[in-house]
């Protein structure tokens, strides 16, 4: 297991240089007005072709494409993710004032999520055929249908009407006058109606896929010689069905975390959350590409990690999978 985490990691390097260079050759390629400091022009039309030319000099724009990658996948490796074209300021510091709203959201959504998908389809799947379990399919199929951003909307609409939680925003506007353990509930306050948005909207198809592979489980011979046994119908499928059932959940869950983040990207902006999502969109209108590149990166590196972590979860589940 030590070696093939070694050779994942390892890895990551060459895998991390392919898919910031399709990123981007994807910005370079992508239609449009010309880049930041063109649209400077268009905005501000008194700016002189001198001063635009030194802007691009400063920010190494001036040069080639491929040559402006070089250089940016130089900066990379000394940790520098350049500066910022619309906030002149770090990219680093500004991802990272961002990343973690964007991290904090994507954590709270996903153990919802999970901790609700779970007992639900597990429910469902030793209930099958039951009125119980026709309206948790029904409402499972109406949570997979519904959009992350329309469901935003219609709880931001229900906020709006019911005035139960607030709209926008992680903290109110008497935050660093609270003490430390109300600015903890207030922070939790605001997270209520983006983790319903984001991780409770995404419970149908973490179920179905449970119930689906428990239903599958439980036809197994395995589960008629342990019934035979003596052992409890509890024990049985807690113990033996569903350790068995939930391998497949652990795969997605790699995938899970790096989907969060586009997840979140529309949430955030429906709602109005200060996360990445909403910083990656306004540095694509932008063109920003420093930004879009770093948080690309960041997003790459989450996958990766996730996958990683999903691939090492599901050998300590399940004792027959080895990677040797």
């Amino acid at each position: 297991m030590i070696r093939y985490i070694a050779r994942r990691l390892i890895l990551l390097g060459p895998l991390l240089v392919g898919i910031t260079f399709v990123s981007w050759a994807a910005i370079q390629l992508a239609p449009g007005s010309g880049d930041y400091f063109q649209s400077l022009v268009l905005q501000y039309p008194q700016i002189s072709p001198a001063t635009i030319e030194g802007l691009r000099a400063r920010f190494g724009m001036d040069q080639p494409p491929w040559i402006q990658y070089l250089r940016w996948l130089w900066s990379i490796v000394h940790l520098d993710f350049g500066l910022s074209f619309a906030y002149q300021v770090p990219v680093t510091w500004l991802i990272g004032s961002r990343a973690l709203n964007t991290l904090l959201l994507s954590i709270t959504s996903m153990v919802a999520a999970w901790a609700l998908a779970i007992p639900v389809g597990i429910y469902s799947a030793v209930h099958q055929y039951s009125v119980a379990d026709g309206a948790l399919n029904v409402s499972a199929f109406v949570a997979i249908s519904v959009p992350s951003f329309f469901s935003a909307l219609l709880l931001l609409y229900a906020a709006f009407w019911t005035h139960l939680l607030p709209l926008q925003g992680l903290t109110s506007v008497t935050y660093d006058v609270l003490p430390w353990w109300g600015k903890v509930l207030d922070v939790g306050w605001h997270l209520i109606l983006p983790t319903i948005a984001l991780g409770v909207f995404s419970v149908g198809g973490l179920m179905r896929y449970m119930r689906n592979n428990l239903l599958d489980v439980l036809r197994a011979d395995y589960l008629k010689t342990a019934r035979a046994k003596g052992l409890t119908e509890r024990r049985v499928i807690l113990r033996h069905a569903v350790r068995n059932a939930i391998n497949p959940l652990v795969t997605l869950f790699g995938f899970e975390l790096g989907g969060l983040l586009s997840g979140a990207a529309f949430v955030e902006n429906v709602l109005g959350y200060p996360g990445l999502g909403r910083l990656i969109l306004e540095a694509v209108l932008k063109k920003d590409v420093f930004v879009v590149m770093g948080s690309l990166l960041l997003g790459s590196v989450l996958l990766i990690l996730g996958n990683l972590a999903a691939d090492i979860l599901l050998a300590v589940a399940d004792p027959r999978i080895r990677y040797d």
